[in-house]
């Protein structure tokens, strides 16, 4: 999909006069360790950044040579996010909002509307519409996915550091083989989410 059409979201909330929109994302809700990681992300209008897509069909390489121009060119960006503890303590689901709250209290320029990538969403105090596959239809959001990414991802190297042997490098914390394999043999480190956890001990 063509950065052009990735705008047609946006423009449809232009029409109807919104001046300034935020794409909002997350990343990591999946994982078995780790925070969870969300962003929000305000481009100038049609600003067109070559290969801008979800980030989930971007390679690694490509998100991070777009990460730096997303940072440089968006009128504003925000990144929070939500412990292994907090989503033990409150729910996936329920992190995730609270790592998008935190995102979006970074912003330094207030938005007219935020387009969540997904089906669901709370009330973050500003007009929001939900987008599904978002990541892949507003260039907003594709940003802002990116953004959460890279974050994620770049912390999680952090942690294969300070946790050696679980393959945090590999799989940033994912259900993987390998990473099932590690627990089995070293059981969970301070990072793992317990409640994620549950199943699989219960299993053994």
């Amino acid at each position: 999909m063509s950065e052009i059409t990735m705008w047609e979201i946006e423009d449809e909330y232009y029409s109807d006069g919104c001046s300034v929109i935020c794409g909002v994302d997350e990343a990591g809700r999946g994982p078995l360790a780790g925070p969870v990681c969300a962003a929000a992300v305000i481009l100038p209008k049609h600003l067109q950044l070559p290969g801008l897509n979800d980030s989930k069909k971007l390679t690694d390489k490509k998100r991070r040579e777009l990460y730096p121009l997303i940072k440089e060119q968006a009128i504003a960006w925000g990144i929070g996010f939500a412990t292994h503890q907090e989503i033990d303590e409150i729910n996936i689901l329920q992190a995730t909002y609270l790592a998008m709250e935190r995102a979006l209290e970074q912003l330094t320029v207030k938005p007219d509307l935020a387009l969540i990538d997904g089906n669901r969403a709370k009330d973050f105090g500003i007009p929001v519409r939900t987008v599904v596959k978002g990541d892949s239809l507003s260039a907003n959001i594709a940003a802002a996915s990116i953004l959460a990414k890279v974050t994620r991802d770049d912390l999680m190297l952090q942690m294969a550091e300070e946790y050696p042997g679980y393959g945090f490098e590999v799989h940033k914390g994912y259900g993987t083989k390998a990473h099932y394999e590690a627990l089995r043999s070293r059981g969970p480190c301070a990072i793992h989410r317990v409640t994620f956890l549950r199943k699989f001990y219960g299993e053994k």
